[in-house]
């Protein structure tokens, strides 16, 4: 009987950790075609998007960065940093990995945004957040540093390379505060850039 029992513990809960596997995995956009994304983000917006004002009506400063070669320069700029997840199951994220303490976009990651450069291209009208995301290494206001200096790379990254108007396009940082994979905050895949549709 007691057999029985925790072979029954140990299905439910390698289930539970399969799922929990399945929807990190699904999360993950970065190997969808561009049509794909231009779905993903039509369900976005048929599920409605609900995007959250800072608390308190202003914004912390954050830092932004400009790049230019290899030297990244900060300032000081206040940033909108709290925003609203969408639906379960519309997340569009892309994957991007960045060297330690570095928000500079590598050259092997740059095709990783080359089918959402032609999905926003295709949606020539549309306005999209970018919101960076970081695990749980670090404190809080580093992460939330960190994930908005991301954010604006990619951001720089879109509108240089892509040739997209940069009014089209809106980069924040949420930190560690909403993780693809909250049982384990540590986790690579905690460490992406989102896309909403906000308009």
């Amino acid at each position: 009987m007691a057999r029985a029992i925790w072979l029954g513990a140990a299905a439910v809960l390698t289930s539970f950790a399969l799922v929990v596997s399945a929807q990190a995995q699904s999360t993950d956009a970065s190997d969808k075609s561009a049509e794909e994304l231009q779905e993903m983000f039509k369900e976005q917006k048929t599920r409605g998007l609900a995007i959250a004002p800072a608390a308190g009506g202003s914004a912390p400063a954050a830092t932004a960065t400009a790049t230019t070669g290899t030297t990244t320069t900060l300032a000081a700029k206040p940033v909108a940093t709290d925003f609203t997840p969408v639906a379960e199951g519309t997340e569009v994220n892309i994957r991007i990995s960045f060297d330690f303490d570095s928000a500079l976009l590598r050259d092997d990651q740059k095709p990783r945004l080359g089918n959402m450069c032609a999905a926003i291209k295709a949606m020539d009208s549309e306005v999209f957040r970018i919101v960076g995301h970081t695990d749980a290494k670090g404190s809080d206001s580093y992460n939330e540093k960190l994930s908005l200096l991301r954010a604006k790379e990619v951001k720089r990254y879109l509108v240089s390379s892509c040739g997209i108007d940069e009014t089209r396009l809106e980069a924040v940082g949420a930190g560690e505060t909403h993780p693809a994979n909250a049982s384990n905050p540590n986790a690579d895949e905690n460490r992406r850039v989102e896309f909403q549709l906000i308009s």
